[in-house]
């Protein structure tokens, strides 16, 4: 599985603007085949920060996310109301072990 938490902090004039484009964005990813998990999360104390908590079934299908017309939408609306470069940290899953796990849908 590829696991990837995204840092992003926007400019705060861009904020409702960012937040209707990464919805937009996670519609879709949630959409495609190899992703497993899309979750938009604001910071409770600082609302221009934002982590977007992306869970894929391997490589191959965040390749795949990357290359989908709503990704690049997404990133050359947003690039350009970053307050810093956003930051990927990619992490190993220790628990559920299963990718089917990982969807949970109420």
């Amino acid at each position: 599985m590829y696991i990837v938490n995204v840092h992003v902090h926007v400019l705060p004039e861009h904020r409702e603007g960012f937040i209707e484009a990464i919805l937009d964005n996670a519609r879709n990813t949630v959409q495609e085949p190899g992703n497993l998990r899309f979750d938009v999360l604001q910071q409770a104390d600082d609302p221009n920060r934002f982590v977007i908590y992306e869970v894929y079934r391997d490589d191959a299908a965040l390749a795949a996310h990357k290359a989908t017309a709503h990704y690049a939408r997404w990133a050359a609306t947003v690039n350009p109301w970053m307050a810093e470069t956003r930051k990927g940290v990619k992490y190993q899953p220790l628990f559920p072990e299963q990718p089917e796990q990982f969807r949970v849908r109420l």
